[in-house]
């Protein structure tokens, strides 16, 4: 009893207010910081890993212009496993263009194809670079380029800096995408011989 009366005194001379109030007081102010805390996050939230990754154009170079606003997107967490296409035409390319919401993301990069579904915020329907998906972008990306005519493997009259960025957005690619096919040109239909004359007098 005489440390409960020593504790009320020391409060009171050291705070200008009786008990009473000064528990009152001190309640409150949890309450609210409590209930301030409570409005902006959560305690689970501090736990949380990070949802996304921002993936800039140029991995060698940060502070370019081109490359920060070329290819910055988010990349979400999903684990979906991939499914191996083996070697796909263009054509068959263009079926995994997000049109169909049942199919993966598919980008080509100097021919290897890789699934770009964990992105599908950034490459999916509506997304800012949905253009890439369902076709070979190795010119465009080398180009840092949106225009459609890019969207195609010639690299033919590109020079040394734009093949090395190329090289660096496919290291990038192989590090965050499952590879999951390759690209390989349309198969040509085997032309039937022509008849030669003798025949063609037979049938008339």
């Amino acid at each position: 009893m005489a440390i409960y009366s020593g504790v009320m005194e020391e409060i009171t001379s050291y705070t200008g207010l009786s008990p009473a109030a000064f528990f009152t007081i001190a309640a409150l102010v949890v309450v609210v910081f409590r209930t301030v805390s409570a409005m902006f996050v959560s305690p689970e939230d501090f736990n949380k890993p990070p949802v996304a990754a921002a993936v800039s154009l140029n991995p060698n170079n940060s502070s370019s212009n081109n490359s920060s606003s070329f290819l910055n997107g988010v990349l979400d967490q999903t684990t979906t496993k991939p499914v191996q296409l083996g070697d796909i035409t263009q054509l068959e390319l263009s079926a995994y263009n997000g049109s169909d919401p049942n199919k993966p993301l598919l980008i080509s990069v100097r021919g290897q194809i890789y699934d770009v579904s964990s992105s599908r915020m950034f490459y999916g329907p509506g997304g800012p670079y949905a253009m890439f998906t369902g076709k070979e972008a190795s010119r465009a990306l080398a180009l840092l380029s949106f225009k459609p005519q890019d969207m195609n493997d010639n690299l033919e009259d590109l020079g040394p800096d734009e093949l090395q960025v190329l090289e660096d957005w496919e290291d990038k690619f192989i590090e965050k995408y499952p590879k999951v096919g390759k690209l390989v040109k349309e198969s040509t239909t085997t032309e039937q011989p022509s008849q030669s004359g003798e025949e063609l007098k037979k049938e008339l």
